[in-house]
């Protein structure tokens, strides 16, 4: 897909703010019509610009969970060893997200567990068998101070 312009980019700001806007809500704040619109979407989802929709959940409300930011240092950073890597983690999905870094670390990692013995299940079947992995430190999140929020009251 060619270069988006201030529509899509609109329409990624609405979808980013509530992804379950109604189509004919979204096209008349976009001033399209609701078919044209339904088809920039589509054609956003098929060139993977928009890769899908998630619900955000608010672990206070439901089971607690305990977010694990682990940072990887990889062995080397060739282009080898950071494809094989990516690869790896995204056949698990127990890694909720995964970034390449600068800095101090190649890649940071963030996974949710319910208590210690999951996060160990994980640091042991998964984390230490990624290929390339030089050094794994994890840290355990207290608390979420400032969570993803919609402006969108429900």
């Amino acid at each position: 897909m060619a270069g988006l312009d201030t529509i899509d980019r609109n329409i990624l700001r609405l979808l980013r703010l509530d992804a379950r806007m109604s189509n004919t809500k979204l096209a008349s704040e976009v001033g399209l019509s609701p078919s044209a619109c339904l088809r920039r979407i589509k054609i956003m989802e098929q060139a993977g610009v928009i890769r899908g929709y998630m619900a955000l959940v608010d672990t206070a409300n439901t089971d607690a969970t305990i977010a694990v930011i682990i940072n990887i240092t990889l062995e080397r950073q060739t282009e080898d060893y950071l494809d094989r890597f990516e690869a790896a983690v995204r056949k698990h999905p127990e890694i909720r997200e995964c970034f390449l870094m600068t800095g101090g670390s190649d890649y940071l990692l963030r996974v949710e567990v319910e208590n210690a013995g999951e996060f160990e299940r994980i640091h042991k079947e998964i984390l230490s068998t990624l290929p390339g992995v030089l050094r794994i430190h994890s840290s355990f999140s207290i608390r979420n101070v400032l969570a993803v929020r919609s402006t969108k009251k429900r």
